[in-house]
């Protein structure tokens, strides 16, 4: 790990104002039916395939991604949308222009020192319902690093289901060293490394490299430079056989028993969803697919 203290070019680009943002950043428009009204397509891209994968992107380049409270806002909405996707499988998420997120945005920081306790506290329940809302997507949700992805972008990155980063991108924890706590993303965090890992973490506030996160369990995966498209597609074509509904139920199944103590209530609990999945459409299709020898229905 190096303990290079991050500066405010590693955390953030300059400031532009919105008129110049809004020149650089393009709009992109949802392709996943019934996309949030209330979405910003400048700030978060959203784009779908016929084949159940959505690609979200953070999309303020300029400001490597940083996020403020609208950023926050439109990513929530943007996960708010997949969780009645029905058919979606595979979430990617990434930053625009090479960095995945820098964290906080310097002049919203600069904002919330002025702000009253109460103030900063229903701001910040603003990013703990973000978190919460990719959290509870359905699909499988993959974070693609490139860059960096420090303070809070490491946050989102634990609450993906599944995270890969390119050599050579960069990680951070680094609140202690402005004074404050992780405090929203520490659920994740936590989840993700465990917790003597994450005391580590966020106590020395360092930057690590790629390698060191997937040691510790941030990520799952070190990609060589430049094959990120390869990593899309052999993961999207790896699961075109699994079955979208049952994916969901699987991911539930984990969040809900997680911890829990295995006793008479526990086993009941998984025998009725096993019981469910088996009299269910897809359970149904799916068994009768493998007996005939032929690829279910959501397959084709």
């Amino acid at each position: 790990m190096s303990d290079k203290n991050p500066t405010e070019a590693d955390l953030n680009a300059l400031d532009i104002t919105d008129a110049e943002a809004g020149i650089i950043n393009s709009i992109a428009q949802p392709l996943v039916p019934g996309a949030a009204p209330d979405a910003d397509d400048d700030l978060v891209q959203i784009d779908g395939t016929t084949d159940g994968v959505v690609f979200i992107t953070i999309n303020r380049p300029a400001k490597k991604n940083a996020f403020d409270a609208a950023v926050i806002a439109a990513l929530h909405e943007a996960f708010e949308t997949l969780h009645g996707a029905d058919n979606v499988r595979l979430v990617f998420l990434r930053g625009a222009g090479g960095t995945f997120c820098a964290g906080a945005d310097i002049s919203w920081m600069r904002d919330a020192v002025e702000w009253s306790e109460s103030d900063n506290r229903d701001d910040a329940m603003g990013l703990a319902k973000m978190l919460k809302a990719l959290h509870d997507i359905p699909a499988l949700t993959v974070a693609l690093v490139e860059g960096a992805a420090m303070g809070g972008g490491a946050g989102i990155v634990a609450a993906c289901d599944m995270a890969v980063a390119v050599e050579g991108a960069r990680f951070a924890f680094s609140e202690v060293k402005l004074g404050l706590i992780p405090a929203t993303i520490a659920p994740y965090v936590i989840d993700a490394i465990g917790s003597r890992r994450a005391r580590q973490l966020f106590l020395t506030a360092n930057i690590f490299d790629a390698d060191y996160a997937a040691h510790a369990g941030l990520i799952d995966m070190v990609l060589p430079e430049g094959s990120i498209d390869e990593f899309i597609s052999m993961l999207t074509d790896s699961l075109t056989m699994n079955a979208p509904g049952a994916m969901g139920d699987a991911k539930r199944l984990v969040n809900d028993i997680a911890g829990k103590r295995i006793d008479h209530g526990l086993m009941e609990d998984t025998a009725r969803r096993i019981a469910r999945a088996r009299v269910s459409s897809e359970g149904q299709e799916g068994v009768r697919a493998f007996l005939e020898k032929r690829s279910p229905n959501w397959a084709e």
